[in-house]
């Protein structure tokens, strides 16, 4: 069969929300080459296989979207082959368009709600708990494209094991940009009227009892 190369543009809601890993898997899963990136824009896909799997790998891409993706539009292009070999994702590019649109922050997902309540897990009852499927997006961003240096988090270097959750295909932490834990991420911390610390191992449950004293 006939190889193709082809150059996808993708615009809506397509930062943020695990949508470049959902683009590596699905080019693994249909044996393609090429790369993805974020850009000003949205996302661009170059993608190169036979044209029966291409066609399939763009049906795939509205039909399997990640739960929080909303896609806009699809521009699709043939380019010339270029014999790729393997699929990545590069880094971010940027232009003069800035019409990229930003995933507002939403409420913890089941996954990480079982993570959080569950007493082994490293997150065990961590406030900030998220993956590419839940947590904070726009109140975090600083700029676009969607990038972990253009948010917030940028003060917050990950440790070795969210570093590994972060570079990890498999994980669904897979370049989830708010990704942390209580080792290297924010911390919750309980402050008197001064703005003077309280020594407290649970802010939280202090919170709720002294809202319950009154």
């Amino acid at each position: 069969m006939a190889v193709q190369r082809q150059k996808i543009i993708i615009e809506g809601i397509v930062q943020g929300v695990g949508f470049r890993p959902f683009i590596y898997q699905l080019a693994l899963r249909f044996g393609l080459a090429g790369s993805v990136c974020n850009d000003t824009r949205g996302v661009t896909i170059e993608v190169e296989g036979e044209d029966a799997l291409l066609a399939q790998f763009v049906a795939a891409i509205r039909s399997e979207k990640p739960p929080l993706a909303v896609i806009q539009s699809v521009a699709t292009q043939t380019i010339p082959v270029q014999g790729a070999l393997g699929f990545n994702i590069q880094q971010s590019s940027k232009d003069a368009t800035r019409r990229a649109q930003i995933a507002p922050d939403t409420f913890v997902c089941d996954d990480c709600l079982q993570e959080l309540l569950a007493p082994a897990d490293r997150r065990f009852r961590y406030a900030f708990i998220n993956c590419t499927n839940c947590g904070p997006r726009y109140t975090i961003v600083t700029g676009i494209p969607y990038d972990r240096p253009l948010t917030t988090m940028v003060d917050f270097p990950l440790c070795d094991d969210c570093q590994s959750e972060y570079d990890d295909p498999t994980s669904r932490r897979f370049h989830a940009q708010p990704n942390a834990c209580p080792t290297c991420g924010p911390q919750l911390r309980m402050l008197d009227a001064n703005g003077k610390a309280l020594v407290t191992d649970d802010p939280v449950s202090e919170t709720i009892r002294r809202l319950k004293d009154g």
